[in-house]
């Protein structure tokens, strides 16, 4: 059984940082493709990050380039994702994503078939 389970979701002041991570377990992750997505209240989830775990161009937001950072562990079936100077508006619950095809390195949703329960993620001004 596929599975993603995030973690490291908090209440931050703006100008901080959180790492979030998400282990995945019932699939090999060196040869898919992560992703982190977010959706605020009120807004469509967005495609925050993505990558290939083999390597390879990464994929990021504009709203988030520079601030955040797309890692993967494939020994230890682990992704992060390293957010620093956190905004207000990066408020949302944060979803990693796993997919095996190829082209959703460029964060298209609808080719991510596996996904995370979901962490919060909370900025304060």
């Amino acid at each position: 059984e596929v599975q993603l389970v995030e973690s490291g979701g908090d209440l931050v002041q703006a100008g901080g940082s959180l790492r979030l991570s998400c282990a995945a377990s019932g699939f090999r992750f060196d040869d898919h493709v992560i992703g982190w997505f977010r959706q605020a209240p009120g807004k469509e989830r967005e495609g925050v990050s993505c990558m290939r775990s083999s390597g390879g161009s990464t994929y990021y937001a504009d709203s988030v380039k520079g601030r955040f950072t797309i890692s993967g562990d494939n020994a230890k079936n682990t992704m992060y994702l390293q957010m620093n100077s956190l905004k207000p508006e990066d408020t949302a619950v944060y979803y990693c994503a796993a997919s095996h095809i190829s082209i959703a390195a460029m964060c298209y949703e609808r080719f991510f078939g596996s996904w995370g329960q979901g962490t919060q993620v909370t900025v304060s001004s």
